[in-house]
């Protein structure tokens, strides 16, 4: 019998765990996963082809999750999550500082970490109607977020038992244990934790609704990405990597996210869906003359499968049943005219995109609020926005429904506990990651 069975292998999951093996060395800790071991994480994408992965998509799913990818950790109260509104802004803070410990015992020092805290430009930036969110930043990159995580891993498995390509099918509340069944093993636990994050979200739904768990509403972030020129940036991050800026007009805010300067496009694939994403410059292949960044703005729906029939329709609706996204020049969006030719754009692309009009493919709401979020950004520029400057349509972020948990990650069923994403709590690696440290110690 288990001590405690953590279903899903994410960056919560991994902290619970190594939290949990810190603080009760005699326990029994299983952690199921659908997905593969980090060295058997191996997918097309990550060599600019499709997808060549059978079942669930090796890039985001299997041990460290989304983690694996970029691994990017910002440590801040501004975004990322609800997690301080749970647990309160300085036991949230103390616990994103043990993450960067943790993730540094096992050479995450090797990224510097660096800070996008600037007074001068905080309040330049409210002259001009926008918000300048700071944090505390250490961006592995995935390279040496693989190396960081397969040290975890390794660090784990000596008293962490793990079953890897393994579904759950079902989770039962007996009278003092639950029964965990998957395909090819049953597990008695006295404690259950779901950490399943996004990728998840379906087998979430369905538990949910087994366990008789009441989500709240879900919330779905939706978003042009653009790719501008590095250069007119210069002034602004001079003294830091990057930035991000919030915009808010009336019932809706919007907030750049990822921004790489000298990036690059790339494709995400999640949910059957395809969107452009960004990939910073210090992966393989990937410095450019350009930055790039979405602007997302969020929309909140009654259900999961209302949040998720509104980004089929909006970026299944894009991608044709293919890989199509779109492009359209900044110019050609003014005149509500399609981008046909890009050859002599001054501002080169760097992914391939069918060239189109926006306006035809993407809601009205996240044009209008990119057309207003530039106005003001042009003020802080002190320039206006290259007409050159490359949309891609459309970039989306999904979140789990919230479900009720007390103060110490507890549903309403005696046991079963919630970690990082799929609580609705945490939006962030670090806060999913702290979720799971601050869950460790209650348990």
């Amino acid at each position: 019998m288990n001590d405690v069975t953590i279903i899903g292998a994410g960056v919560s999951s991994v902290f619970l765990a190594y939290t949990l093996m810190e603080k009760h060395p005699d326990w029994e800790i299983h952690v199921i996963d659908k997905g593969k071991p980090l060295a058997e994480r191996v997918c097309g994408l990550d060599h600019g082809e499709g997808c060549t992965c059978e079942g669930g998509c090796s890039k985001y799913i299997g041990f460290a999750g989304l983690g694996k990818s970029e691994g990017k950790f910002n440590y801040t109260t501004d975004f990322g999550g609800q997690l301080p509104e749970k647990i309160g802004e300085q036991e949230t803070m103390d616990l994103m500082n043990e993450v960067d410990r943790i993730l540094c015992s096992f050479g995450a020092d090797r990224a510097e970490k660096y800070s996008t805290k600037n007074e001068q430009l905080s309040k330049k930036a409210e002259s001009h109607s926008l918000k300048l969110l700071s944090t505390d930043v250490r961006h592995l990159g995935t390279q040496l977020a693989g190396e960081v995580f397969q040290k975890m891993y390794e660090s784990l498995k000596e008293r962490v038992t793990f079953s890897f390509e393994a579904d759950v099918a079902s989770i039962t509340r007996k009278e003092n244990d639950f029964l965990v069944e998957t395909k090819d093993e049953d597990y008695v636990s006295d404690k259950v934790v779901l950490a399943t994050g996004m990728s998840g979200s379906q087998w979430m739904l369905e538990q949910t609704r087994k366990l008789e768990l009441k989500p709240a509403e879900t919330r779905l972030d939706l978003g042009i990405r653009v790719e501008m020129r590095k250069n007119q940036w210069d002034d602004i991050l001079k003294n830091t990597f990057e930035t991000k800026l919030q915009y808010t007009d009336g019932d809706y805010t919007a907030t750049t996210y990822c921004m790489n300067p000298h990036g690059r496009i790339v494709l995400k694939h999640q949910h059957g869906l395809v969107m452009p994403d960004g990939q910073n410059q210090h992966e393989e292949n990937s410095s450019s003359g350009n930055l790039n960044f979405t602007l997302f703005i969020p929309k909140y729906f009654e259900s999961y499968e209302m949040a998720f029939t509104y980004a089929e329709r909006v970026v299944g609706g894009i991608n044709d049943g293919s890989n199509r996204i779109v492009v359209q020049r900044f110019a050609d969006l003014l005149k509500n005219r399609p981008t046909e030719v890009l050859m002599d754009n001054k501002i080169a692309p760097t992914i391939e995109a069918e060239g189109g009009n926006l306006h035809e493919e993407v809601p009205a709401l996240y044009i209008r609020f990119l057309l207003e979020f530039f106005e003001a950004l042009e003020g802080l520029l002190g320039e206006k926005v290259d007409p050159d400057t490359l949309l891609y349509g459309i970039d989306s972020k999904f979140y789990e429904a919230k479900i009720y948990t007390d103060e110490s990650f507890q549903t309403s069923v005696s046991g079963l506990y919630l970690a990082g994403d799929c609580s609705g709590e945490t939006h962030s690696l670090s806060q999913a990651a702290a979720s799971g440290i601050y869950l460790g110690s209650k348990l």
